[in-house]
């Protein structure tokens, strides 16, 4: 079973992808009751002919015991200027979660969707205990897909053409997109680009969201997609690498944080943290990634 905690917008697109592909049964908790009820009885007539997949919603707790995969999506509000402007509340928030999980669910791979998603991924791992390789934040490889996109806009190309485009560090303002290692067609990137175009590409992708709300209310199916295939991977043991954010241990020189860098994912949750070579720009930038997200977490 995969229990999703938050039936908002993001939540139920994910229920839908899960029910819609048949992956498992579905549970919706939210804490307005109603909420998760009312999208559970949609999304259930997305359920294909002949499948033996359910969905249900709830506001009890207690539901997600024996669940395989957890996902929370759940949020105190919604952000307008910055990921981190409710951090407060996200943290308590996230921390009641974490111990309701560690209740009633202890043995599950949880992936966490909710901002600022590398401080709550790393406060519901130190607060559940769980192994680091079974917390895992996504957003990274959203930032990622959005990196392909502006890129196919800016040489007008297919998506398909371009190769190893990847984000990591933090999913704010301080996230580092790697472009040495991006290809066009087989070209390098850096060859056809200037410093100038290439900081105008970054600072777009770490403001992709603002410029989304101006035409809808917030980003829904593509972080919707990303933590599908992150689920798809781990039921169907078909090995996934993407960038999602994962407590540290030494690795790319961090330690106690938790930061967006390629993984290897399989049944297991995380299998391998893989490690990549970057430029001296790309390793700056992605210590002073680090180094924002420990501060965020030193504040609390």
């Amino acid at each position: 079973m995969i229990s999703i905690i938050g039936s908002g917008q993001v939540g139920s697109a994910i229920a839908f992808l899960c029910i819609s592909n048949e992956l498992d049964d579905v549970l919706l908790v939210n804490r307005t009751k109603d909420k998760a009820i009312g999208e559970a009885l949609d999304i259930s007539n997305a359920i294909p002919v002949n499948s033996n997949v359910s969905i249900h919603g709830t506001d009890d707790f207690s539901k997600i015991s024996g669940s395989d995969i957890i996902v929370i999506t759940a949020s105190t509000g919604v952000y307008l200027k910055d990921r981190t402007e409710m951090i407060g509340a996200q943290v308590n928030m996230i921390k009641e979660i974490a111990n309701k999980i560690k209740k009633y669910c202890p043995s599950a791979i949880v992936l966490v969707v909710s901002n600022p998603l590398d401080v709550l991924t790393y406060v519901f791992q130190k607060e559940t205990k769980l192994s680091r390789n079974k917390v895992i934040g996504i957003a990274s490889s959203l930032d990622t897909s959005r990196f392909r996109y502006l890129l196919s806009e800016k040489f007008n190309i297919k998506q398909s053409q371009i190769s190893d485009a990847l984000v990591i560090g933090e999913h704010g303002d301080s996230m580092v997109p790697i472009f040495s290692r991006v290809k066009i067609n087989g070209k390098k990137v850096v060859e056809m680009l200037t410093n100038s175009e290439k900081e105008k590409i970054s600072k777009e992708i770490q403001n992709y969201w603002k410029s989304l709300r101006l035409f809808k209310s917030r980003s829904q199916f593509g972080i919707a997609k990303n933590t599908f295939d992150v689920i798809r991977s781990i039921i169907k043991n078909d090995e996934l690498i993407i960038p999602a954010s994962i407590v540290l241990n030494g690795e790319y020189g961090e330690n106690d944080i938790s930061i967006g860098i390629p993984l290897k994912i399989n049944k297991d949750g995380v299998k391998e943290i893989i490690g990549i070579k970057l430029d001296e720009s790309e390793n700056e930038l992605l210590k002073k990634s680090s180094q924002t997200i420990r501060n965020y977490i030193e504040s609390l």
